[in-house]
Formats: C-alpha cells, sequence, structure tokens
C-alpha cells in the first residue's frame, strides 16, 4: 500500500465529512434548497473520489507511474470540481459575484476525474 495515497485519501475523506456535515446542518439556513444540491453534489463527487485514491493504494501497481497519474488526477479533480461547487454554491450567501469565475473551473476538475480512470484502465490493462 502507498502511504502518500492513503494520507490524501484519509485527509480528502475527512475533510469531506466535515463539509458534507456543515452543509447539512451550516449551511442549511444560509443557502437555498437549489445551493445546497449544488453543495451535496460536490460533497458526492469528494467521496466517490476519495474511494477511488483508496482503491489506488490497494493496488499492487501503486508504484506505476500510470497509477500515479491517477492518483494526481484524482486528487486534483476533487479540488477543482468540489472545491469549484462548494464556492459556488456559496457565492451568493458570500455576497462574493467574482466567484461565478468558478463556472468554467468545475468541467476541468471533471476531465480529471475522467482522465484518473482512463489512466487506471490503461494501467490495468498494461499490467
Amino acid at each position: 500500500m502507498d502511504k502518500q495515497i492513503i494520507f490524501t485519501a484519509a485527509a480528502l475523506g475527512a475533510l469531506a465529512v466535515i463539509l458534507g456535515a456543515f452543509g447539512a446542518h451550516g449551511l442549511r439556513n444560509y443557502l437555498q434548497p437549489q445551493q445546497i444540491e449544488i453543495w451535496n453534489k460536490g460533497v458526492q463527487y469528494h467521496f466517490y473520489h476519495v474511494f477511488a485514491l483508496l482503491l489506488l493504494s490497494a493496488l499492487p501497481l501503486a508504484k506505476n507511474n500510470l497509477v500515479f497519474t491517477s492518483y494526481w488526477c484524482f486528487t486534483l479533480g476533487i479540488l477543482l470540481f468540489s472545491g469549484s461547487l462548494y464556492l459556488l454554491a456559496c457565492r451568493e450567501a458570500l455576497r462574493w459575484d467574482w466567484l461565478k469565475i468558478m463556472g468554467p473551473i468545475t468541467p476541468v476538475g471533471g476531465l480529471l476525474f475522467i482522465a484518473g480512470w482512463v489512466t487506471l484502465a490503461i494501467a490495468a490493462l498494461r499490467k
């Protein structure tokens, strides 16, 4: 098992739990239902890719360059995809209209998720 991947998954997993609870309890009075849905979509994909990171750590291929590329794609995908959704959901409540620039960042995070899964598939085929 790769310690770096496990550490990243553990840290991002704890953050996902914190952000999920914050969205469910702390933001309820400040965000509209549609904004809560956006927040929850960020948490959902955040968790999915924490589990993907844990999968990577358990693979015997963990030292493989393609697996390491998947690791970075999933990690950066969480930061860009979920992170931008968290900020977009809170934009009105924070009165930070400039956060609308985060909209185009969300698909970049999604592309990184896709790239992570594709590189993982390639790594499996090459084994």
